[in-house]
């Protein structure tokens, strides 16, 4: 049963949180704005972001094998070094860094030259909040919070394009991504699913029917509203429990595994998505990380391998970037887990990136040279990663307004520029 009554004041109450970048809608509809729909812009690519929430522990994802310092500070969960016929060694990537095994889904993509990590890299704000740190990545202003938008949300206002899809910018999950807010309005979708009921085509129909009579008007709210029934017209022509992958693909039968499903099948239907955002959390591992890291790890690679087949000829004008807030203490606590840290690792994947290495500065983990109690030092500003991918891969040169107040990039020539 629907918790929602709907009204012509709801409705009217309801476009007023427009100015806010989304319009709530019933909770098992999509927020959705009121926009035409129209095709996404050819000229650029489709962004996919994956943020780790929690503070994924990078040392233990793109091992540093080859840093003697790592496996001291580490005597409990330092992963091994590489060995053939060691299921629990770390896979080689260049001789210095490796891959948790679990990550083993998706060494063929790094060999493909798909795959690309950025080491030691993250936010130069020194916060180990939680809360504050994922506050300044997805701001994309690291240290200040008086600018309310996001950096997606800044760099969709920039973009001069005819893409009034309100399928133009999706976030996945129960609430939408900060990156994503902004004067661009954009769709919060907690999955293909939850639209249509569970399956009761009937009530969705009903629902849809209360709609269109609610606004058969001709004013600017009907007309506007009537954009918005065709968008959710156009979202209920997609099956969830129809799906099924291109190229083998089989995703992992969790959140994250299903939500990543749910992107892949928008951008297969041609809604105008230029941007789609998902978290996987789970990442804070203070006690027994073995166990919790190998599982998540296990469920990232399976889905980004999965979705990389399923959209496989669709990759060439696709960009993925996967982040966290920040990384872990480099010494392992007395819990057999780690503390909140400073640098971590970045995964981008893209047929336009230049794939196939482990990109930064690794100055060494040794005590001297680490950042504060104990951290991985940054040597990679966050927003040189994805300064590059919003100039090279989305065609939007003006990085000043999406990251307002900095103004020293440093590439690292991850990603190839885009042509049309």
């Amino acid at each position: 049963m629907l918790t929602d009554t709907i009204t012509r004041r709801g409705v009217l109450r309801r476009a007023g949180a427009l100015a806010l970048g989304a319009l709530t809608l019933p909770g098992w509809m999509p927020r959705v704005a009121l926009a035409a729909h129209a095709p996404a812009n050819a000229t650029s690519d489709l962004l996919v972001c994956v943020f780790l929430r929690g503070a994924a522990d990078g040392l233990n994802l793109v091992v540093p094998h080859g840093d003697k310092d790592y496996y001291a500070a580490r005597a409990n969960l330092a992963i091994p070094q590489p060995k053939a016929g060691n299921k629990d060694a770390a896979i080689d990537l260049d001789g210095f860094f490796g891959l948790h095994p679990s990550l083993a889904p998706i060494k063929g993509l790094y060999d493909a030259g798909a795959l690309a990590f950025v080491h030691a890299a993250g936010s130069p704000d020194p916060t180990h909040s939680h809360f504050d740190a994922m506050d300044f990545m997805e701001r994309g202003t690291p240290g200040e919070k008086s600018i309310t938008t996001g950096w997606i949300g800044r760099h969709l206002q920039q973009m001069a394009t005819n893409n009034r899809s309100p399928f133009r910018a999706v976030g996945l999950g129960a609430n939408l991504q900060q990156s994503l807010r902004g004067p661009i309005p954009a769709t919060a979708l907690q999955s293909i699913a939850d639209f249509h009921l569970q399956g009761d085509a009937r009530q969705v129909q009903q629902i849809q029917n209360a709609l269109a009579a609610l606004y058969a008007g001709t004013d600017l709210v009907e007309e506007n509203g009537k954009q918005t029934l065709q968008a959710l017209r156009d979202l209920g022509k997609i099956s969830a429990d129809k799906y099924t992958p291109s190229g083998g693909a089989k995703y992992p039968d969790s959140v994250f595994g299903k939500a990543m499903a749910n992107i892949a099948q928008l951008i297969k239907a041609d809604l105008g998505v230029e941007v789609a955002c998902v978290d996987l959390g789970g990442w804070d591992m203070h006690v027994q990380e073995e166990a919790q890291i190998a599982r998540l790890a296990d469920e990232l690679a399976k889905t980004l391998a999965a979705f990389y087949a399923d959209l496989q000829d669709q990759m060439k004008r696709i960009t993925l970037v996967a982040m966290s807030e920040f990384g872990r203490r480099v010494q392992e606590n007395s819990n057999r887990g780690t503390d909140h840290g400073h640098g971590g690792v970045m995964f981008v994947l893209g047929g336009g990136i230049q794939g196939g290495k482990v990109y930064g500065d690794w100055l060494g983990l040794s005590k001297e040279k680490l950042y504060g109690p104990g951290d991985l030092e940054i040597t990679t500003d966050f927003r040189d990663v994805l300064g590059e991918i919003t100039q090279k891969r989305l065609g939007n040169s003006n990085l000043a307004s999406v990251f307002p107040g900095y103004n020293t990039f440093k590439f690292r020539g991850l990603a190839r520029e885009r042509t049309a």
